[in-house]
């Protein structure tokens, strides 16, 4: 492959890629690529930070005095920060970037936030063990979660009174989107799903029998006595449910742009291979028109992306302190999602205030500076006690020692730059250290 597009490969299937790496991988064809990387056999390590832990009952809370609460919840908050920071190290030293990469699609994907560590902790090694599987495997699998049915309020969901929080967002945020569904949709697909829950402790998937609507429903357009089960194989009959997945991993790890024509050609594969996502990860990256001009550099990292694709490339992990402050400053912190719907990514990655900080980030980082900043991300203060002003430690060990100053560009930048632009960054006599600070600190850097 040409150098260019394996560096471009590496950016979209991982974090990037440094040129000793890059060298092993030259020599295999855009097919041998895809199919070494999609690997449905890969399962990964799940991540064991969080030990099973049940939190206390209603009643248990009601009976806690307010210290007691506040500290309850400083110790589960704890928790998710080392979880948090135990997978961005993850990220930066895995041997299987693209399983946690698209672990991470599917955490935005399936977005949820709650106060359980060890729930949250098994719901991403879910994601990680089926991150290639067909999808419907996937989303029964998460869809009986207890961090799931949790966090969507199905232990709410009964016979005589159902909650329609689960039913709403399985349709309008995992599968078919808006406008491909009813008011009526959601009641009776809710009715479908009452009497799912876990056993508290175990956190196993439990069907309450006796309160599960046992009726008779319509849910678009079909009429049956449905399961929770036959509403999720309806929507999946549905081929706006494959448009919908195809358009979002299209603009995850393609472009948030495209033609309407290769949409329409990917979703129908997906949908006629049964929602494989690993067939429709390994078509996409073995297409000529991925490696396109107009498919580089055109995402814009998303703060996880950027602190892990500068950590993998410069062979350094940053300090849980500084991973912390910085996912929090930038607006992605991991576990944290804003909301149900996840990080809208794109452009709103980029404001005034974390543009000029993205741009400052390789300096601080590798000359040691200070990073004082106001965090972005809403989190509990009590469970992290940062300084406002963090010192960097730099680090040492050489890097981009044995390449050419163009090499290290081709490595660094995604984005084509102009001859003239080109010249401009390389012309002077400056050390290897420097030109990397240099490229790193200019705004194509941040995209991907």
């Amino acid at each position: 492959m040409e150098l260019r597009s394996l560096y471009h490969l590496f950016s979209r299937t991982g974090f990037g890629t440094n040129p000793s790496e890059a060298e092993k991988w030259k020599d295999f064809n855009v097919k041998e690529m895809a199919a070494r990387l999609v690997n449905p056999n890969t399962r990964g390590v799940g991540l064991s930070t969080a030990e099973k832990r049940s939190l206390p009952g209603k009643q248990a809370l009601q009976n806690m005095s307010p210290e007691e609460k506040k500290e309850l919840l400083k110790e589960a908050n704890g928790k998710i920060r080392d979880l948090n920071t135990d997978w961005m190290k993850r990220l930066v030293v895995s041997e299987n970037p693209l399983l946690e990469k698209t672990t991470l699609f599917w955490h935005g994907h399936f977005s949820c936030r709650i106060g359980n560590p060890y729930t949250l902790q098994e719901l991403n090694n879910l994601m990680r063990e089926m991150a290639f599987a067909p999808f419907k495997d996937l989303l029964l699998a998460v869809s009986k979660s207890a961090a799931m049915l949790q966090f969507l309020s199905n232990r709410q969901n009964h016979k005589l009174h159902p909650n329609e929080n689960f039913a709403r967002e399985l349709m309008e945020l995992f599968t078919i989107g808006r406008g491909n569904y009813s008011e009526d949709d959601i009641k009776e697909s809710a009715r479908a799903f009452t009497g799912w829950s876990f056993v508290p402790g175990s956190f196993e998937f439990h069907f309450n029998e006796r309160d599960h609507d046992d009726g008779t429903k319509t849910f678009m357009g079909k009429t049956g006595n449905f399961t929770g089960e036959d509403i999720i194989n309806i929507i999946l009959e549905r081929k706006e449910t494959a448009q919908f997945l195809t358009k979002k991993l299209y603009r995850f790890f393609v472009s948030e742009s495209f033609p309407e024509a290769r949409l329409t050609e990917l979703s129908d594969f997906y949908y006629q291979c049964n929602y494989d996502t690993g067939a429709l990860l390994t078509k996409i990256f073995a297409s000529t028109w991925f490696y396109e001009p107009a498919n580089q550099g055109c995402l814009i990292k998303s703060p996880v992306e950027l602190l892990v694709g500068f950590s993998r490339t410069i062979g350094m992990v940053p300090s849980n302190e500084v991973l912390l402050k910085m996912q929090r400053a930038l607006g992605q912190m991991l576990f944290f999602p804003p909301n149900v719907a996840g990080w809208p990514g794109g452009k709103s990655w980029i404001d005034s205030s974390t543009l000029m900080l993205r741009l400052k980030l390789p300096s601080l980082i590798l000359n040691g500076g200070k990073i004082d900043i106001m965090e972005k991300d809403e989190m509990p203060e009590e469970s992290f006690n940062l300084p406002d002003t963090l010192s960097v430690k730099p680090d040492s060990k050489p890097f981009f020692v044995n390449e050419m100053p163009e090499a290290i560009l081709t490595c660094l930048i995604r984005p084509e730059l102009s001859d003239k632009k080109s010249s401009l960054l390389l012309q002077s006599n400056e050390s290897k250290k420097q030109l990397v600070l240099k490229l790193m600190s200019i705004p194509e850097y941040q995209m991907a």
